[in-house]
């Protein structure tokens, strides 16, 4: 459907137990991937209904709570029958110049008005004036 909303979703990423290539997925890693290898495969705990275009904003949980990194998804989550602990899996490209200026200037879990975190959520409406100027979009 053309012209329906861009959503945006939090994806929570703790470093301690999340790796990307093997690395930890720490603000310094997805700020370098950024530039280096933007392209990511996320896993999803179920499928989630996003779309292309819909943004990904990474909240690293430790070791302090914010969002740091920006991407957008690049096609639909799909079911991936190799991996039974991770059966949805999402593509999405990380965005440089937003992670940039994120990874300058992170959104806290207060701003971001969370109380609980989950794995991937959407973004409360009243926070995401604050992650549009800190992504400088």
């Amino acid at each position: 459907m053309m012209g329906e909303a861009v959503e945006d979703w939090i994806y929570i990423l703790n470093p301690n137990k999340d790796t990307l290539d093997g690395e930890p997925s720490t603000k310094e890693t997805i700020r370098r991937l950024a530039h280096e290898d933007p392209e990511l495969d996320l896993w999803l705990s179920r499928r989630n209904r996003m779309s292309p275009g819909d943004r990904l904003w990474f909240f690293f949980s430790q070791p302090e709570s914010a969002v740091a990194a920006l991407a957008e998804v690049d096609k639909e989550p799909y079911e991936d029958p190799e991996d039974p602990e991770f059966s949805y899996r999402v593509e999405a490209t990380l965005l440089p110049e937003a992670t940039d200026a994120l990874y300058g200037s992170p959104v806290g879990r207060e701003e971001l008005k969370l109380a609980q975190v989950r794995s991937v959520q959407k973004v409360k409406p009243e926070a995401l004036p604050v992650l549009l100027a800190r992504a400088g979009l």
